[in-house]
């Protein structure tokens, strides 16, 4: 047998480099790095990029965090679909709005607020299903959601027909500040938050059916997508 020669050997694989563990080295860069996303960034993603230990990346968000919640800050570090990101104040929102000249705000009907909520809670779902709880056709609706990208397709259903299923999507998460799914509230706590807001049977004032019935004007078509944009 042939010997191999030393030089023709291959080299040895040199050892991974260590993780930096430094919460006070790893900071800036982590700042930095939120500040210039549009998206909200998974802290596994802002580990690998900073070559740096899951737990200083966790301690470095936590002091990020605390900091920006001092109400001499402008930003706060929200947790989101997942990730993290700055987002500005709630109450510079009006100001904000000024400076960049935005006009309207884009906001769903309460057609589409509707509809999103029933795919939030029961999903996957598919079109028939959603139509026989809300009782209207819903497919312009849905559409108008789709292409919001606030709910997607998740395959189709196996029965007679095959209808799609639909989910909701990050961008959902993210919509409406949530984490996860599990952060949705539950329905008997949006039962004890109306009980808590509607007036008693007594003190009620008549509703918008009621008052269209008594004054002969027709109810306004459930799906009317006034308000978008």
């Amino acid at each position: 047998m042939e010997e191999v020669k030393e030089s023709d050997a291959a080299p040895a694989a040199e050892p991974p480099r260590p993780r930096e563990s430094s919460v006070r080295k790893i900071r800036p860069a982590l700042e930095a790095l939120l500040f210039s996303s549009s998206r909200p960034i998974k802290a596994v993603e802002l580990a690998e990029v900073l070559e740096a230990t899951p737990e200083a990346v966790a301690a470095a968000l936590a002091s990020l965090a605390e900091e920006a919640e001092s109400p001499s800050r402008g930003i706060r570090l929200e947790s989101v679909a997942g990730g993290w990101r700055y987002v500005t104040r709630a109450e510079f929102d009006s100001l904000l709005r000024k400076f960049h000249e935005v006009t309207e705000r884009s906001r769903l009907s309460l057609a589409a607020l509707e509809t999103l909520a029933i795919i939030a809670y029961r999903q996957p779902i598919t079109m028939p299903e959603i139509q026989e709880i809300r009782g209207v056709n819903s497919s312009s609706v849905l559409t108008t959601l789709l292409e919001k990208k606030l709910v997607t397709t998740s395959g189709r259903k196996p029965v007679v027909g095959t209808p799609f299923l639909y989910r909701t999507t990050r961008e959902f998460l993210v919509r409406f500040g949530l984490n996860e799914l599990d952060d949705l509230p539950k329905p008997e706590e949006l039962d004890e938050d109306l009980a808590a807001t509607v007036p008693s049977e007594d003190a009620a004032t008549p509703g918008p059916a009621e008052s269209a019935a008594e004054s002969g004007e027709p109810e306004d078509d459930d799906d009317t997508e006034a308000g978008e944009s």
